[in-house]
């Protein structure tokens, strides 16, 4: 069973235009806390905590001072999801991780603790979290996933990826560019049939954008 989660904090955040002007997008504040720190709490109890860094990188390495977690910082170039993730590896470990979005907050079960009790290694080389799109606060558009009874997804359909996923990591060693997406990877294990999806029963809401902030602090009701 995982123990360790990556959180995915390196992006550049131009979504959020002047509010990141000057810091990075998960050191935002919504509810009086930074969005980091919203998500960090999600994983308390895990063996192995890592935050990637790259965009004022300094200020996410400030943040996490006298914390047991490590930060991973790419630089010279941004590494992406996948890059990101293979950079930090020998952090991480070997076996499968959690990660985890830092652009989101949630409302019921724990997201990491509804993967955990779907995950199966024999069948699955991903899990990811989603939600429907009807149920997806603060984000437009269409969904990314369709989920056959089995629990397989398929690219397109009404069910949004939240930022959350079991991963094993060995298979991104099959991926051939040093920056790039996930999606590269999730494509490759839905062509064999091992990327697989289960769904979050509570709120949860794309804090991405500068309207988010507001939507957010509405479902967490504060």
């Amino acid at each position: 069973m995982p123990d360790a989660v990556m959180l995915f904090a390196a992006g550049f955040g131009t979504r959020m235009g002047a509010l990141t002007a000057d810091r990075p997008k998960p050191l935002i504040e919504v509810a009086g806390r930074p969005l980091l720190d919203h998500a960090l709490a999600l994983t308390e109890g895990l063996g192995t905590r890592v935050v990637n860094a790259h965009y004022h990188a300094e200020q996410i390495r400030a943040h996490l001072v006298g914390t047991d977690i490590a930060v991973s910082v790419e630089t010279p170039e941004i590494l992406d999801t996948g890059g990101g993730l293979r950079h930090a590896r020998p952090l991480l470990g070997p076996g499968p991780v959690f990660t985890l979005n830092t652009d989101a907050v949630w409302t019921g079960p724990n997201p990491l603790d509804t993967l955990r009790a779907e995950w199966d290694p024999a069948r699955m080389d991903a899990l990811l979290l989603c939600q429907p799109a009807e149920r997806a606060t603060g984000r437009a558009g269409p969904g990314d996933f369709t989920r056959a009874p089995d629990g397989q997804l398929i690219r397109g359909g009404p069910l949004v990826y939240t930022g959350a996923q079991i991963l094993r990591t060995d298979r991104l060693d099959e991926i051939d560019e040093t920056a790039f997406s996930l999606n590269l990877l999730w494509t490759r294990l839905a062509a064999e049939g091992r990327l697989f999806g289960t769904l979050h029963s509570g709120g949860w809401c794309d804090v991405g954008h500068p309207e988010g902030i507001a939507a957010a602090e509405a479902m967490l009701d504060v």
